[in-house]
């Protein structure tokens, strides 16, 4: 009978709402997402469990187009890294576990935002130091156009520069299950979606080399005297890593950051003078890397366009360009006063020292040993607000990198020229004002607290002789490594799949 009535359509009908209390747009680390549970069914229904879980998951897909037929296509990985359930249901179900017709019953349910994820969510190994740590912080909401800030002006929703082939979620699930000869059928479901932006620190600075293809922290540039003339000298410009720029998380301001740039001429001669300064001009470079498998360290460009499995979406934007430096009118030989005049690399040395906001960069190759100019420079690093900015992280399948790059406009006898920079720029993210409170709370009973007595420390310290027993006292003992504990699949919250579509015919396993 009841397989007649699925077929003419008129099997159970239930109706699930989800009601938030003091629903926020955007929620953190360690915030409370709580609610009521209301279900209603238009006929009898009877069921077994209901689950009340938040979720959180990962879905990445690249393309993939090679001149070979037989491995171009999509690749498309799903991660399901999060999975809280809420038991307290179980003890306010129907004693017969029957929903009655057109009756409305209410569970309550309350979930916390972990600080981080379990460590089995990263399975799988990792070559550089500190990936699986990162991989287990969680990753903020993005690729949601449902669940990103809108423009108060328009209503409409605003970019978060995601593109359409990565999408992080998180969202209250609900499913109502019947077990039928073994299997679990489920009668209906229900989600309602959350936008959550963790906290995330400052991490200490990216180690850059000299040979670096995507950051370059310090430049040589020679200047000319003029069109077809010998060298003026030569020009270096040189930064350190900025601090972060500060998000907060349940809004779209932030702190911003300032990057202070030194610059250095070496002139050819002690009649060259250093160019004049146009225009500072900060450009924003907004990385995401995403795969199809789990990575195994942190994504670089080069290991993207190398790896069929990995790709990269980036996107550009004029942050604000002002102009630094002129030449002082009165000044007959050009020379701006915004450089100031070192006779010797001792001197230099000497006033570096007393200050710690300032350094002196090193010579460049065309140093003669004698008089330098330097100068300093101070590049605000200011997000824009018609964009909804993320913080930086990484996760198994996807990153979010950002990168701010300086050009400085040189001009000198009528010769226009330009120096830049490119510098990895974190964006950290801070939670309520509360936060490192209710972090730093843990309450205790003071059990399992053991005094340690000035005797016991001695003693722990006693020489003592050790020797290997009498064969009498060994017996039959065997030393082996313990056997690796055994997990079912099904029990486990976060789970790679992947499954291919019908673009290509090739599937790539998560890991």
């Amino acid at each position: 009978m009841d397989a007649l009535r699925k077929a003419a359509g008129l099997g159970h009908r239930i109706a699930i709402h989800i009601d938030i209390k003091d629903p926020q747009s955007t929620y953190t680390t360690l915030d409370r997402i709580e609610g009521v549970l209301s279900i209603t069914a238009s006929t009898r229904t009877s069921f077994d469990d209901i689950d009340i879980e938040f979720v959180g998951t990962s879905k990445t897909s690249v393309e993939r187009l090679t001149a070979a037929a037989a491995v171009s296509g999509r690749s498309e990985a799903f991660h399901q890294f999060l999975k809280l359930q809420d038991k307290s249901v179980q003890d306010l179900y129907p004693e017969d576990r029957v929903l009655k017709a057109k009756k409305t019953y209410t569970f309550p349910f309350l979930f916390v935002i972990p600080e981080q994820l379990l460590p089995k969510v990263c399975g799988h190994a990792c070559k550089a130091p500190g990936v699986r740590e990162a991989h287990l912080q969680l990753p903020p909401t993005m690729g949601d156009r449902e669940c990103d800030r809108q423009d108060p002006a328009t209503g409409r929703p605003l970019d978060d520069l995601a593109p359409d082939m990565v999408s992080t979620r998180y969202g209250v699930h609900v499913r109502i299950i019947k077990e039928n000869e073994g299997t679990r059928e489920t009668l209906a479901n229900y989600g309602k979606k959350v936008r959550v932006v963790p906290i995330i620190q400052e991490q200490p600075p990216l180690p850059i080399s000299d040979d670096d293809d995507e950051y370059r922290y310090r430049k040589e540039k020679v200047i000319r005297k003029g069109v077809l003339q010998g060298k003026a000298g030569t020009i270096v410009m040189e930064t350190v890593q900025p601090s972060a720029v500060r998000m907060h998380a349940c809004g779209n301001s932030s702190r911003p950051s300032t990057a202070k740039i030194m610059l250095r001429f070496d002139p050819a001669d002690k009649h060259a003078a250093p160019p004049r300064l146009g225009n500072l001009a900060s450009k924003l470079k907004v990385n995401t890397y995403f795969a199809s498998t789990a990575r195994q360290s942190y994504p670089t460009k080069r290991a993207t366009f190398q790896d069929p499995s990995q790709g990269i979406h980036s996107e550009q934007l004029t942050l604000v360009s002002r102009k630094v430096g002129g030449p002082d009118p009165e000044d007959k030989s050009g020379k701006a006063e915004i450089w100031t005049t070192y006779e010797s690399e001792t001197a230099a040395r000497r006033d570096s020292a007393c200050s710690v906001s300032t350094f002196i960069p090193d010579a460049s190759k065309d140093y003669k040993g004698k008089t330098f100019y330097v100068a300093q420079l101070e590049a605000p690093i200011v997000l824009p607000e018609n964009k909804v900015f993320i913080p930086t992280f990484h996760s198994c399948l996807i990153s979010r990198i950002y990168q701010v790059k300086f050009e400085l406009h040189l001009q000198n006898k009528g010769v226009v020229g330009t120096i830049d920079l490119k510098l990895p720029i974190q964006v950290s993210c801070s939670g309520h004002e509360d936060w490192e409170p209710r972090q730093s709370s843990v309450v205790t009973d003071g059990r399992g607290e053991h005094e340690l007595r000035e005797e016991d420390f001695e003693e722990y310290f006693e020489p003592r002789t050790l020797h290997i027993p009498s064969e009498a006292f060994l017996g039959s003992s065997v030393l082996q490594r313990p056997a690796s504990p055994t997990f079912v699949r099904n029990e486990l919250p976060p789970s790679y799949s992947y499954y291919a579509p019908p673009i290509g015919v090739q599937t790539v396993p998560a890991y």
